[in-house]
């Protein structure tokens, strides 16, 4: 027989309704009380402070006398203390199961005859096994994590009741209300034991299987299961909360881009693809960056979004001419566009290409031409550029990949029509990584630039839109299938009088403004501009002018600082005060008429320039000597020139033997600097035949052509910057071959009637025009 028998039991007892817990025999009980269910416990003083906790068989929270279920516990109330809020607290230990015969009053305390409900605790094989079992049980639930204190695991180490057993376990055990009220009215102990052994089991199999997925989501999971565990954790506290979990409102956010980007059909499912794909990755996954910078790039790109064209030639011709001065042709080409854009909707962007030596106004020009269409401007230098990835992009699957210059400034960028300049096209460089060169070909070709197709974006993008404008000092490095694609449109060097007018209009204003001398400008005076440009510059554009400016422009900010009177005008005398001794001088005015000493005219990458060819003989075997770091073309017009004076030789009295037993040397100054083309051709014969027939060049001439072997005088290029060249040095007279008498337009009239022009189809009128007779000039 168990202890319960002992039990000094009341025939009367007060009953406590319980309707969120079951009481077990054992069971330490604390229960909070309402200021109306504190008589209860107050009038169990009456009947040995004992109180009967009953199960409920409705959870009615305002019923003080519901039905109650005819199986309880009876506890001993070992403390009772009120609450200074109202209620009390009474801290209770189970005793033993009881039966309620009747209730015999339900107000304001319940009141029931109870009586004790015997339990049998014989001993047997199947108790033991089963009590065995159990302990076995828990142990096994314990080392999955079920949390079990170490006094009750200490209590059922020691209990070998299967009663007592069974009531400890099912405390433990999570099970539902209504399964812990069937356990307290089993009253068979082996049978309530078999009972708490199912449970246990399926709960002991619960654990396992949850241990088992815990095991494997670690083994998947690995390093990123804590973050995971946590993010998984979060989201579940966010829903609960009611607040949006941020990645779904990042989803929400990349849906809405993608709905207002206007981007093409075939690209939308590429981009729907794509986020699909992200929503499954997991963010602490490398992968998932690189998936949404991808998904950022597709639906920032401006697939539809233009700005609008100013269609207005006269205001677009006004802001043309505020920026620049002349650059006719430049002008009425972009004005030639627009009048085109006005009368057809949808037309293909130019491709210009802006060739001319540095500081004309090349870059600055395509500002200007960006600010009269009321277009964004985006420059890129592709000076030094070599790996084929600056232009198309790196593929995705490389760690840090990221679309080509193109695509980058295009999405920064904002519009699908720019105005884009790809500076220094003529610089571009090769090698292993592949040549930028042939990329453009696809960017700057109407036909095939409508469906672009960047390797990081891997869609295609249309670049009709957008006006390509390039810039080159030379066009002989541009590749011939990329020069064939770009209207090739030539800015030569400026003339004194236009540099004197950009001077006076543009870099004073703007040296002004930037070095503070706005509120006491200074006036520059013509002549003070006029020796600037003469005598500390020489150059084709107006880089140094603007230096030069600028550095008087410091020092009259320097003397205003230092509290000296300012500087009201500029005078030629106060720029040699400012810029020191000239810097260049008139080399022809400089020099007297010599014997074999020809001026030639050259054409540079900085513009044009004047040379020198000289020629001397010493006794030898007929070999022709040259110096002066001549190209191989040069070499070959050289010898040209020398086997047509010795063919011809008795036209000039030369004799026919002085070649052979003569050593010729041709020597082209300055000796460091590389020279090459064939336009020396009739310098170089000039100046044979001046050697040989000992009359003196007149310095005040220059010329430029090629040569044949026949002496016919072939046309060249670049002849606006070799006049203006001329100019600068200080000659009189110009030889051109005949054949370049249809580009005297490009020349400006003001130099047209300070020169004079001569056009010759053979050397031998060249030679009569620069020679003098013998006995004149100095040796």
């Amino acid at each position: 027989m168990t202890e319960t028998l002992s039990l000094n039991l009341p025939e009367v007892v007060p009953v406590y309704p319980l309707r969120e817990m079951v009481a077990f025999p054992y069971m330490m009980i604390s229960l909070y009380l309402s200021h109306e269910e504190l008589p209860t416990f107050e009038e169990s003083i009456h009947y040995g402070n004992l109180v009967c906790l009953v199960k409920a068989k409705s959870g009615e929270p305002g019923n003080l006398a519901p039905a109650l279920h005819d199986i309880g516990t009876v506890c001993k109330i070992n403390q009772l203390n009120t609450l200074p809020e109202g209620g009390g607290k009474a801290v209770l230990e189970g005793l033993a199961r009881v039966r309620l015969k009747a209730v015999i009053q339900d107000f304001p305390v319940i009141l029931a005859q109870v009586e004790l409900v015997r339990e049998f605790a014989e001993k047997s094989m199947v108790s033991e096994a089963l009590v065995s079992s159990l302990n076995a049980l828990l142990k096994i639930a314990l080392s999955y994590g079920r949390p079990l204190p170490d006094d009750v695991m200490k209590m059922i180490d020691y209990i070998d009741n299967p009663a007592r057993l069974s009531d400890l376990v099912a405390l433990y055990v999570n099970l539902p209300l209504e399964d812990q009220q069937v356990l307290l009215e089993t009253l068979d102990p082996i049978e309530r034991l078999k009972k708490v052994y199912m449970h246990l089991t399926a709960e002991v199999q619960r654990l396992q299987v949850k241990g088992e997925v815990q095991a494997e989501v670690t083994k998947r999971v690995g390093k990123t299961q804590k973050e995971y565990l946590l993010r998984e954790q979060m989201r579940q506290i966010q829903e609960e909360l009611g607040e949006d979990d941020s990645r779904i409102g990042e989803m929400n956010e990349l849906r809405k881009k993608i709905e207002s980007s206007g981007m093409p059909d075939e690209v939308r499912k590429i981009t729907d693809k794509e986020l699909k794909r992200l929503e499954r990755i997991n963010p602490a996954s490398p992968e998932y960056t690189v998936s949404r910078t991808y998904l950022d790039y597709l639906t920032g790109m401006p697939w539809k979004t233009a700005t609008t064209d100013n269609r207005d030639i006269i205001k677009a011709e006004n802001v043309l001419n505020e920026d620049h001065y002349n650059l006719k042709k430049v002008k009425e080409r972009i004005l030639e566009y627009l009048a085109v854009r006005t009368l057809k909707e949808k037309m293909k962007g130019p491709i210009l290409c802006f060739v001319g030596p540095p500081g004309v106004g090349k870059t600055s020009l395509g500002k200007s031409i960006a600010r009269a269409l009321g277009r964004n401007f985006i420059r890129i230098s592709l000076g030094g550029m070599r790996d084929e990835a600056e232009i198309r992009g790196h593929r995705r699957t490389y760690i840090g990949a990221l679309p080509g210059r193109i695509i980058q400034e295009i999405y920064r960028c904002g519009n699908n029509n720019p105005v884009f300049m790809l500076d220094e096209v003529d610089k571009i460089g090769a090698d292993f990584r592949g040549d930028p060169a042939s990329a453009l070909l696809e960017v700057l070709d109407p036909e095939q630039n409508f469906s672009f197709t960047d390797h990081y974006l891997d869609v295609p993008f249309d670049l009709t839109n957008v006006m390509f404008i390039t810039t080159a000092n030379l066009l002989d490095p541009i590749p011939p299938a990329l020069k064939d694609r770009m209207e090739v449109i030539t800015l030569s060097g400026y003339t004194t009088e236009e540099k004197e007018h950009i001077a006076t209009k543009f870099l004073i204003p703007k040296e002004i403004d930037e070095n503070g001398l706005t509120p006491t400008p200074p006036t520059f005076e013509e002549s003070a501009i006029a020796r600037i440009i003469g005598d500390y510059t020489r150059e084709a554009g107006v880089r140094n002018l603007q230096r030069n400016i600028a550095s008087i422009c410091r020092k009259v900010a320097k003397e205003i600082t230092q509290r000296k009177p300012p500087r009201a005008t500029i005078t030629p005398e106060l720029v040699e005060e400012f810029l020191g001794p000239r810097k260049f001088f008139n080399e022809v005015a400089a020099e007297k008429d010599r014997i074999g000493v020809v001026t030639g005219l050259a054409w540079t990458e900085t513009g044009g320039d004047i040379i020198f060819v000289e020629a001397t003989r010493m006794k030898g075997k007929g070999d022709l000597i040259l110096t002066g770091s001549l190209g191989d073309v040069m070499k070959e017009s050289a010898r040209a020139a020398l086997s047509f004076v010795q063919a011809n030789g008795t036209e000039w009295s030369i004799p026919d033997g002085l070649f052979t037993d003569t050593n010729i040397h041709i020597h082209v100054p300055a000796g460091s600097i590389p020279k090459d083309g064939p336009s020396a051709g009739i310098t170089m014969a000039t100046s044979i035949v001046s050697l040989m027939t000992g009359r003196p060049a007149r310095r005040d001439v220059a010329m430029t052509g090629e040569i044949s072997l026949t002496g016919r005088v072939l046309a060249i290029g670049g002849l606006k910057e070799k006049v203006l060249a001329a100019r600068r040095a200080g000659v009189k007279k110009v030889v051109l071959p005949g054949r370049n008498r249809q580009d005297m337009e490009d020349i400006p009239e003001d130099v047209q009637q300070e020169l004079d022009f001569v056009f010759v189809d053979d050397v031998r009128e060249a030679v009569g025009e620069a020679l003098l007779s013998i006995g004149k000039g100095g040796a």
